[in-house]
């Protein structure tokens, strides 16, 4: 019996890097098409400026404020609700069938964005058009509109 002591030639193991790049390529499209994005952009607003030199009086026009607590007047008269029927009849009331009153909207800064709206809603049913904000002038400190 001869024993084969010959050096066999051993093979190295080779890696193939392909089907590695191809499974990474393909994770790497997937993460790129399922992440949403968020580019978060500021919206620049030029705001206008009140100038109260130009505040102009109307014969006849309707002033509603609306105090920060939620209570309204119309024409320095407190009304008995804040719904907006009760809003649309002091309208009616305070119009006195002139459609082309302005209403002015005095809001107090600390006042709901929904008591705004109902007075607009108000004007609205009332037929009152011309809606006026009241601001707060930026030089003396006056009302104007």
């Amino acid at each position: 019996m001869a024993l084969n002591f010959r050096h066999r030639r051993s093979e190295e193991p080779e890696i193939n890097l392909i089907p590695f790049i191809d499974v990474l390529l393909v994770v790497l499209i997937f993460l790129m098409l399922s992440t949403t994005y968020t580019r978060f952009n500021e919206l620049k607003v030029t705001l206008p400026m009140a100038d109260t030199q130009k505040v102009k009086q109307t014969p006849h026009e309707i002033t509603v404020s609306i105090a920060s607590d939620g209570r309204f007047s119309v024409n320095g008269r407190l009304t008995e609700g804040a719904s907006v029927e009760v809003m649309t009849a002091a309208l009616i009331a305070a119009a006195e069938g002139q459609l082309e009153s302005p209403v002015v909207i005095s809001a107090d800064a600390l006042a709901t964005h929904q008591s705004v709206v109902t007075v607009m809603d108000a004007a609205r049913r009332a037929e009152l058009l011309h809606l006026t904000f009241a601001t707060q002038g930026s030089r003396t400190g006056a009302s104007a509109r």
